[in-house]
């Protein structure tokens, strides 16, 4: 279907309001072909009637989440950023572990934020249970993966993975921590699997990331690319909110906090960069 520029405008404040992602005027034939999906998917007769279903509707709350689906993109794989992992195992873990080992206090948080299918908090995972035998001895791991969409979160759940996922996994950790099938399919390992859950989580919902407090590593890679300046500014606020004071925040390769938050100060390494208070 085609969108005159007046339904464009409605459809896209309905979407920024609810989850703070915006499209600029260029996404309009981006948007359409999205759009038609759904209206043909809930046999809505044109797009004033689905509106109505996504306002008011007995099943508003599902379609606007099936709505959010169609409209972000979820391609990710396992060990997708090697500097940053790199940055990650070598530098970052070992200066967390030491500030907090100094109090005594033997708990590592990680926040997998935009988490999709699940490959980046699975491969915090896969990183950190290599360290059960050294640094991390005796601690307890958290890892919480957020999203938006329910669909991709119940595939994290399930922790199955095509090739395509695991392209660039070392040899090393794809034969420790996954069993291939039939099929070019690879079956996660328990043991990774249990240290991460997650959580339906709306990253502009004040209320709800209000509970996500105390993490001393943060990612979110390639989230911040479906905000406006004001929405960026919003959530990266609740970011170093939640980030410990020696923690780590990391963003996408492409992306930065240049003029959205000056609070946060630029970390480099080799290869890339990440932010701390």
């Amino acid at each position: 279907m085609t969108l005159s520029d007046k339904d464009f405008e409605v459809l896209r404040d309905f979407i920024y309001n609810h989850c703070g992602i915006y499209f600029h005027t260029s996404k309009k034939y981006f948007l359409e072909s999205r759009i038609t999906r759904r209206i043909e998917a809930t046999n809505s007769p044109n797009l004033m009637t689905y509106m109505g279903l996504l306002k008011s509707g007995p099943g508003k709350s599902d379609e606007l989440l099936k709505l959010l689906v169609e409209i972000t993109t979820n391609e990710t794989c396992f060990f997708r950023n090697p500097p940053q992992l790199k940055a990650l195992e070598n530098v970052f873990l070992p200066e967390v572990v030491a500030a907090k080992g100094k109090i005594g206090f033997r708990k590592l948080r990680i926040w997998s934020a935009g988490s999709s299918s699940g490959e980046e908090a699975y491969t915090m995972a896969m990183i950190l249970l290599e360290k059960r035998a050294t640094i991390l001895k005796d601690w307890i791991i958290e890892i919480v993966g957020t999203d938006i969409s329910e669909t991709v979160l119940a595939q994290a759940r399930e922790g199955v993975y095509s090739a395509y996922s695991v392209r660039n996994t070392p040899d090393y950790y794809k034969k420790k921590y996954f069993r291939q099938e039939p099929g070019e399919r690879y079956v996660l390992s328990p043991d990774v699997k249990k240290l991460v859950s997650f959580n339906h989580l709306n990253l502009y919902e004040d209320a709800k990331m209000v509970f996500m407090k105390s993490f001393d590593f943060i990612f979110c890679a390639n989230v911040l690319i479906y905000f406006d300046l004001a929405s960026k500014t919003k959530v990266v606020q609740h970011y170093y909110n939640n980030l410990q004071p020696y923690g780590y925040f990391f963003v996408g390769q492409s992306e930065s906090l240049h003029g959205v938050n000056d609070k946060f100060k630029t970390v480099h390494f080799p290869g890339g960069f990440a932010y701390k208070k």
